[in-house]
């Protein structure tokens, strides 16, 4: 079924209307949303690599203007929408402690939150729940979502053909150890926060 998703993904990656699906994806992923871009700007990226930079900046631009919204949930609607939206993702206990210590490590924990797979929108909202300025958390955001998807971009470019080759051959051990880490992202908002 995951092997079924991923050239489904990947035929829809080159469709006409791929970057306004990975626009939108970004910039939901970053307030609400729990599926990552990245799903969408890998096959993008390896089925049009001359473009990859170009998707990635999509991504980047669309995934900061997403958490502008996640700060203004967290700043203007936090008792209402983002008490849900930390209860769906199972943090609101832990939303005390984060909120604590958030703004004296709050431009550390954007970052690590932007490049890693921990939750970006559990930060977004806290960044504004806890009063972090927002042109602090939407440059630390640039900074590192910016990295994580240029990153990733120019890996499939530069190389692309092998790391698709790479994706078809081990794609059940790829997305086992993707889930293991996006798992581990939640897990780190839980813990360690």
């Amino acid at each position: 079924m995951l092997r079924r998703l991923y050239h489904w993904t990947l035929a829809k990656a080159a469709h006409p209307l791929a970057e306004r699906w990975l626009a939108l994806i970004s910039f939901m992923e970053s307030s609400f949303f729990p599926i990552p871009p990245d799903i969408l700007l890998a096959p993008m990226a390896l089925s049009r690599p001359h473009r990859a930079i170009r998707f990635a900046l999509i991504a980047t631009l669309s995934s900061v203007a997403g958490a502008a919204l996640g700060w203004v949930i967290g700043a203007s609607f936090f008792q209402t929408v983002g008490v849900w939206l930390l209860d769906v993702y199972g943090v609101r206990d832990q939303f005390a402690t984060i909120s604590a210590e958030f703004n004296k490590r709050g431009v550390m924990i954007v970052l690590l939150a932007g490049f890693t797979p921990i939750p970006f929108k559990v930060i977004t909202i806290a960044s504004g729940a806890t009063g972090l300025s927002i042109y602090t958390m939407l440059a630390a955001s640039l900074v590192a979502r910016g990295a994580r998807f240029f990153l990733l971009a120019g890996l499939l470019k530069y190389f692309g053909e092998p790391m698709k080759a790479l994706l078809d051959r081990h794609f059940g051990l790829i997305t086992m150890a993707l889930g293991i880490l996006f798992v581990g992202g939640f897990l780190a908002v839980r813990f360690l926060f």
